[in-house]
């Protein structure tokens, strides 16, 4: 059943949330949007299914699915992004807060005034920390839990150039990867129907400079040309910032039934459909090289760049460093090679799904098993801390 949510719900609910016992409470999972509930789905249903314990789930999003389940040791409430939520957060009451939001106590979202809350964070990407990220995007968690060593290595790095406190890096992983490859699993046969062309996924990140806003309209143009099938699958921000070169590239091309515009990320049928994906510096390139084992063509453009000190840690971002390990990169002036380029790419599918599938084991931590390593360790932390 559907919930309805009317205005003033919010605090209604945050009234619910805030009576509560302590035991009711004591592990807390915040989510911002409903896209980003895949990265601690396992781990909750690892919390109460296997050890048996309630969870609070708390969304911005009336959308969330978890609001929904019938799981009955999820305790879930809707609060909005607006003034309720401001107030969840500095008078929040539990042991543990999990989130997949960063940059606590920067802006708006800030550590309880009233209550000793362990704070973790769950990464919502593969990519480097230093980088994409703003520089104190991190610094104000307790606890990290690192999709693999790259992470481990930059946040060590970072508190030690900069003389802050350490944070408990945990081994952890990345649990969207593992949902991703078990649809592979499951979706083995989705290409079943026959298929004269080539389809591309076109699936860059977000921002003014980004490869939509900046070559969206002239790379989908050659694709459709050159005889691809294309299927435009924007960032959820593109859509919310970038409507207007969104609904132009629509209209542009609605009529062409080589191409598809997909705005529903949760559904994740193109990355099943598509020979090869073409990104920029987007971390969604990196969970569709290592789920599908296909290829990536990177169109360099400008490195997405939010601290501009990331040189000080001398140490190459992920995203940058694996790009010709798991596909090809292009220059934006070399556009009329785009086909050519991806030809090769799908042409040593095999040499390159080897590449890939190294990579991807040096990557990530606890491949197939992340929410056992999360479960145990806030099992371990409640645990300590009863007893003190």
């Amino acid at each position: 059943m559907k919930l309805n949510f009317g205005f003033g719900n919010e605090w209604k609910e945050l009234k619910k949330f805030k009576k509560l016992t302590d035991k009711e409470r004591s592990i807390v999972f915040y989510s911002e949007n409903e896209s980003y509930t895949v990265h601690f789905e396992k781990l909750i249903e690892e919390l109460t299914d296997v050890h048996h314990l309630t969870v609070c789930y708390v969304t911005s999003s009336k959308d969330d699915p978890i609001l929904n389940s019938s799981n009955a040791k999820i305790l879930s409430f809707y609060i909005g992004d607006g003034t309720a939520r401001t107030n969840f957060f500095i008078n929040l009451k539990a042991d543990i807060l999990v989130m997949t939001m960063p940059d606590l106590q920067t802006f708006h979202i800030k550590r309880s005034k009233v209550h000793n809350v362990h704070y973790v964070y769950v990464f919502h990407s593969m990519v480097s920390t230093h980088m994409i990220y703003r520089k104190n995007a991190f610094d104000s968690f307790d606890t990290i839990f690192c999709v693999g060593k790259h992470h481990v290595n930059e946040i060590s790095k970072n508190e030690k150039k900069y003389g802050l406190s350490s944070k408990k890096l945990v081994e952890f992983g990345y649990e969207k990867l593992e949902q991703l490859m078990d649809e592979v699993e499951k979706n083995s046969k989705i290409k079943s129907i026959e298929k004269n062309n080539r389809t591309i996924l076109v699936a860059p990140s977000w921002g003014t400079n980004g490869l939509i806003e900046t070559r969206g309209d002239e790379i989908i143009q050659k694709l459709l040309d050159s005889g691809y099938d294309v299927i435009l699958r924007p960032h959820p921000m593109t859509y919310k910032k970038s409507q207007k070169t969104i609904k132009n590239i629509e209209k542009k091309f609605q009529k062409n039934i080589h191409f598809k515009l997909e705005l529903d990320i949760r559904n994740s049928n193109s990355f099943f459909l598509s020979d090869c994906m073409i990104s920029d510096w987007s971390g969604v390139a990196i969970e569709y090289a290592f789920a599908l084992e296909k290829p990536v063509l990177y169109v360099d453009i400008p490195k997405k760049i939010n601290n501009h000190d990331y040189n000080d840690l001398e140490i190459i971002p992920l995203e940058e460093k694996i790009r010709s390990q798991i596909g090809a990169i292009i220059s934006p002036l070399e556009l009329s090679n785009l086909s050519s380029e991806i030809e090769n790419l799908c042409l040593n599918i095999d040499q390159n799904r080897k590449k890939i599938q190294t990579v991807k084991e040096e990557t990530v931590f606890n491949l197939g098993k992340s929410e056992k390593y999360g479960a145990m360790y806030l099992l371990e932390f409640l645990a300590g801390r009863n007893e003190n």
